[in-house]
This record gives C-alpha cells, sequence and structure tokens, in this order.
C-alpha cells in the first residue's frame, strides 16, 4: 500500500503538486480570515476595559479579568431574559419546523391540484412585504401584542426553509410511500412515520436556520413588548446595555463607563461589544456539534440512491 501510494505521487504532475499546494494554503488562510474575529472577540472581552482602550490585543488579553462579563450578568433582568430566548428558540423552531415540513409534504403531491398556485402565493411574499406599519396593525388586530406568542406565530412558515425541505421531499422515492399507502397508511400517518424520519437531514438544516433567527432576534421585542419586561429577551437586553453605555460613557480619552450598581466595574462600548458577541454566539453555536452528522447525511443521500 505505501508503495502504490509512493507511485501515484510520483506520477503527479508538477501542475496538481501545485495545484494541492495552493489549494491547502489558501484553505489555511480563509480558516485564520474566519476564526480570527471571533478569537480577538474573546480576548478583548477577558480583557481589561481600561487596558483595552491602548489597542494591541489580538489574540490574547493583556490584562486578565472577568469585570466585563460580571457588569453584564449584574443586570438583574438578563436570566429571566435568557429563558425567554431559550423559550422562544426551543417552542418557536419545534412549531415552525414541524408547520413548514408538513406543508412543504402538501406540496410536493403531484395529486394535489392547488400546489403550483398555493406555491407562486408563497414565493410571492418572499419578494414584496407588506411593510412595517402594515405589519404592526396586523399583530395588533390578531391580539398578539403583549403576548409571548408574537414571537413564535408570525414566523411560523418560512418559505424558504419550505422550498428546501421540499426539493428534499420530492427526491424521495415514491416507492416508499406508495408502499405505506398500500398497507393503509393515511396522509398524515405517512408524513409523520415515514416522511419525516428519511428528511431528518434537511429537517436539521432548517431547524438550525430557524433557531439562530430566533436566538438572534430582538427587534420583534422592541415592536411588541418593549414595556413588558416579562417577555423581554437576552439580546434585547443586550442592546439596551450596550446602549446605555454608549449613550452614557465619557467625553474624554479614556472613554470609560463605571456603573455603580455593579461595585464600580469600568467597562467601555468595545468591551461591552465584544461581550456580548460572545454571550450571544456561545450558546447557538454548542447546537452545531449536534447537528453535524445530519448536514453530512444529507450530503451523502444522494450519492447513496445514485
Amino acid at each position: 500500500m505505501p508503495k502504490a501510494k509512493s507511485s501515484r505521487l510520483r506520477n503527479s504532475s508538477a501542475g496538481d503538486r501545485a495545484f494541492d499546494a495552493f489549494n491547502i494554503i489558501f484553505m489555511i488562510c480563509l480558516m485564520i480570515v474566519t476564526i480570527y474575529p471571533f478569537i480577538n472577540m474573546i480576548a478583548v472581552s477577558l480583557n481589561d476595559a481600561n487596558d483595552a482602550i491602548r489597542g494591541g490585543i489580538y489574540l490574547w488579553p493583556r490584562v486578565w479579568t472577568l469585570d466585563n462579563y460580571k457588569y453584564i450578568f449584574g443586570e438583574s433582568d438578563i436570566y429571566h431574559a435568557t429563558l425567554i430566548s431559550a423559550l422562544r428558540t426551543i417552542i418557536g423552531t419545534i412549531v415552525s419546523v414541524f408547520c413548514t415540513a408538513m406543508l412543504a409534504y402538501t406540496l410536493s403531491r403531484q395529486e394535489f391540484v392547488l400546489r403550483k398556485f398555493v406555491t407562486m402565493f408563497f414565493v410571492f411574499t418572499m419578494y414584496f412585504s407588506g411593510g412595517l406599519i402594515p405589519g404592526y396593525l396586523l399583530i395588533r388586530d390578531l391580539g398578539l401584542i403583549g403576548s409571548f406568542w408574537v414571537y413564535i406565530i408570525p414566523g411560523v412558515i418560512g418559505v424558504f426553509n419550505m422550498i428546501v425541505i421540499r426539493s428534499f421531499i420530492e427526491g424521495l422515492p415514491e416507492g416508499i410511500l406508495e408502499s405505506a399507502r398500500i398497507d393503509g397508511a393515511g396522509e398524515f400517518t405517512t408524513f409523520m412515520r415515514v416522511v419525516l424520519p428519511l428528511t431528518i437531514p434537511a429537517m436539521a438544516t432548517v431547524s438550525l436556520f430557524v433557531a439562530v433567527g430566533q436566538w438572534n432576534s430582538w427587534f420583534d421585542v422592541f415592536l411588541y413588548n418593549s414595556s413588558n419586561k416579562e417577555l423581554s429577551t437576552l439580546q434585547y437586553e443586550l442592546m439596551k446595555i450596550l446602549q446605555t453605555s454608549t449613550t452614557s460613557a465619557t467625553s474624554s480619552a479614556s472613554d470609560v463607563y463605571q456603573s455603580a450598581d455593579n461595585s464600580g466595574v469600568a467597562v467601555t462600548p468595545t468591551s461591552i461589544r465584544a461581550t456580548m458577541t460572545i454571550i450571544a454566539s456561545v450558546p447557538i453555536l454548542m447546537v452545531y456539534p449536534f447537528l453535524q452528522k445530519y448536514f453530512v447525511q444529507g450530503m451523502t443521500i444522494g450519492g447513496v440512491k445514485g
């Protein structure tokens, strides 16, 4: 086996070796460009705010401190807001993916007479929106303002996600669905017991899209629940902290914001922004390893069907 490998290396042309070397160098550079901003944010968030003003922090904190995180988690509403964010992410993702998958299955059936019309109706909403004010009036008339469900119901159906799942379902062997019908399964039973297990790769991808959107969303909180602290989310609270630290910062060169409520902890808008980025990113990054195998499965399933 080693002889065969060495023979292939000798037979490869200089152009092939140069191309491989270029690919390796390019991917290393791409990895550095992708990872460096996140590492730099971690270093700034763990560095003393006064010292960070000097600059020169790249991959490693110069003066270690947890004051930035103490300042963020010292806010009384941050823990309840994190709970609301987690609930809207979990519930919103489950409801949205399930309803979107049901719609995708319906529109993938050739026997559904209005499938083209309904599909075009949904696609139309991707290009044209009613606008912010009509949307707010609709939410008000539905009685969703001031309720938790304003985070869930408006985003139940994602058109792009529906197209992704529908395309995946259309690629499934029709014989599997026909065999389920021959065994007496109805459409809902076929969807639950046959289609859903086979579309896990597509739904895992869509779930990640929906979960990231739900976790990062704060503008809907600002529009519909800004006066209700019980329904405030983590992203909205972090936005308020950043806005407060920015508008209240001193105008001197130090630009440091002191908060008496946090035992005199000194922070700057830059350090708060870096800390907020880490706090908001880490939870959603922890989800990816659990979905990675489904991404790989989705990439290889077409080759297995071949």
